[in-house]
């Protein structure tokens, strides 16, 4: 069963590091004005919490055959078809949670720092 978070946390991570990557090309894009680049960060990573969550939600339902889980796990750690699809949808769906969990926590950090920008001035 540690095989199969590692492995879903892996493809979460990295879903969301790619997600990063975009939020902070535009960050950088608006960084002449601080204040807009983290209101705009943080909008953006609330909008990536909503995905995770969408896609906690689909999780459930998603045929385990068709994960990307599934092609990366060894077929000696792949659970038997009997309760492969509750194992794969409960790991992917607690998985999905928690990073938005943390996306919904780093918004929260941007727009804090975007109201201090605000009240120093900025």
């Amino acid at each position: 069963m540690d095989h199969i978070r590692r492995i879903a946390f892996e493809i979460v991570f990295r879903a969301c590091s790619f997600g990063l990557l975009a939020i902070i090309c535009v960050m950088v894009g608006m960084s002449f004005e601080p204040r807009a680049a983290m209101q705009a960060g943080g909008l953006l990573t609330l909008m990536m919490t909503g995905i995770l969550v969408l896609k906690a939600q689909g999780a459930l339902t998603k045929n385990y055959r068709r994960t990307e889980m599934w092609l990366y796990l060894p077929e000696e750690l792949k659970p038997p078809a009997a309760f492969a699809q509750q194992v794969t949808s409960a790991v992917m769906r607690e998985t999905y949670l928690v990073f938005a969990l943390w996306t919904a926590e780093i918004a929260l950090g941007m727009w804090l720092v975007a109201l201090v920008f605000w009240l120093a001035g900025l």
